[in-house]
């Protein structure tokens, strides 16, 4: 197939790989993006397979939480205007409350009441278009819930209180005190914000995600000409060090890069008097996956203004 330069433009965005480079790679596996990424990783010009080439939707993430639950909301506008929109701001709030109330799955919050308005949450939001503008709709949304513990939570990039671009969640079961948990908790949420893992354990890692990393890394160790047996331990080496990086548990601590998450939890049990375990993580960044239509700042004040 022809092979465009927009196309080698996004592959070098995702990759940081040259453009003839990339443009070999596309040529290689017939234009199809993922395998072109495998395929510069193979050749070692791609390091990693974190993809920066993804768009961003506009709006905003909503977090609230009660007693040993909290939740976590994606509501998307068109533009960022609408992000520093009061009765937007207010609306997301809301939602997250009414999200507390439900079993926190996109279908429940959708259908909850609205305590304001008196209709479903998709319905309120649907009136809301009229007043602030512009489409808006609730794209996501998560829970979670300890029997004993603390959920801890942590917003970036923080619009208003509980509101902003991205919003982590972090269970930690526990009977210790529930200061130093969440203390503890909210450090390990900020550090899911800046690393975002791929799962808690090595348990959790999608089996197809793994069996990709071990072909990469087989096709990698073969390229040094080192028998089967030796390549088998570099591919094992290099898995490690792969889940070490992705692998919440197995990550080093930005807060103490010193430690493993799983060590600094280890050593916080002094402070929270009894034994603790993070059982899960959420993490939620605004327009994560969501392509759009890019265009420059100029057309974008022109469409707001309603010009054609």
């Amino acid at each position: 197939m022809s092979i465009s330069a927009a196309m080698v433009k996004e592959l070098r965005e995702k990759t940081g790989a040259g453009m003839m480079d990339c443009k070999a790679a596309l040529a290689e596996t017939n234009g199809d993006m993922e395998a072109a990424i495998d395929w510069l990783r193979k050749k070692g010009i791609a390091k990693a397979d974190k993809k920066s080439g993804r768009t961003a939707a506009e709006g905003l993430i909503g977090v609230a939480s009660s007693g040993n639950k909290a939740v976590a909301v994606e509501i998307n506008s068109e533009t960022d205007f609408v992000a520093r929109n009061e009765a937007f701001q207010a609306l997301v709030r809301e939602v997250a409350q009414v999200a507390l109330t439900t079993d926190g799955t996109i279908d429940a919050v959708s259908a909850a009441s609205h305590p304001t308005s008196g209709k479903s949450v998709v319905d309120t939001i649907k009136d809301a278009v009229a007043t602030i503008g512009e489409n808006l709709q609730l794209r996501r949304s998560a829970q979670l819930e300890v029997g004993e513990g603390v959920v801890a939570t942590y917003v970036h990039n923080q619009a208003a209180d509980g509101l902003g671009k991205l919003g982590v969640l972090v269970a930690i079961e526990s009977t210790g005190d529930k200061a130093a948990l969440t203390a503890f908790g909210r450090q390990v949420a900020m550090h899911v914000a800046a690393t975002n893992p791929l799962s808690l354990s090595e348990s959790e890692i999608d089996p197809a995600v793994v069996e990709r990393e071990k072909a990469i890394f087989s096709d990698q160790a073969r390229q040094s000409g080192k028998p089967e047996n030796i390549i088998e331990k570099m591919v094992e080496g290099r898995l490690r060090k792969f889940y070490e990086e992705v692998v919440l548990l197995k990550q080093n601590f930005v807060i103490n890069p010193d430690l493993t998450v799983e060590k600094a939890l280890k050593d916080a049990e002094k402070d929270f008097g009894a034994p603790a375990k993070i059982v899960a993580f959420s993490r939620l960044a605004l327009g994560e996956g969501i392509e759009r239509e890019a265009s420059d700042f100029a057309a974008e004040v022109a469409a707001a203004a309603g010009k054609k």
